[in-house]
């Protein structure tokens, strides 16, 4: 198994004056972090991937200790995460959210009640080349995910790449 997670902004401006225009491009920094096999520093050996839908106004859990099957199409259960990517769909009403609870990995969120808010279309992307998140059964194991409001369903892809030890 080889991963590369990359992240960059690039773009152009251009705004008109009376007498000209001004056209201005910009790069940022590149975030690029490559796991090799493994589960030791910037070493992965476990993923998950899906694309769910959400009814309105719910909330899943997705606990890492165990109940979810990785790619491979055994038991997802990382004892550390190294990367999450969740995309919602762009036809979305509604947003998605990531985090709020009580029993979620431990140095993802400030608090256990934060959250990132997704935005139709938009995305989220977390990754560390070394160290990870621990898992902690029972107690740091939840990757909460939810539809915001009620109306609509919602639809996200989502990532999780981890590490056995």
């Amino acid at each position: 198994m080889t991963i590369n997670v990359k992240a960059s902004i690039t773009g152009s401006l251009s705004t008109t004056g009376d007498l000209s225009t001004v056209l201005a491009t910009f790069a940022s920094a590149v975030a690029e972090i490559s796991y090799a096999q493994g589960s030791g520093a910037a070493e992965a050996d476990k993923a998950f991937a899906d694309t769910r839908t959400l009814a309105a106004s719910t909330t899943e859990d997705l606990d890492l200790a165990g109940s979810m099957t990785g790619i491979d199409g055994l038991t997802f259960a990382p004892a550390k995460v190294k990367a999450i990517l969740v995309i919602a769909a762009a036809g979305n009403t509604n947003d998605v959210h990531v985090g709020g609870d009580a029993n979620g990995l431990a140095g993802l969120f400030g608090n256990v009640n934060d959250l990132i808010v997704v935005k139709p279309g938009g995305a989220f992307l977390w990754a560390a080349p070394s160290g990870g998140l621990t898992v902690t059964a029972g107690t740091g194991d939840i990757l909460q995910v939810a539809n915001s409001s009620s109306g609509s369903s919602v639809t996200y892809s989502i990532v999780i790449i981890g590490a056995s030890a």
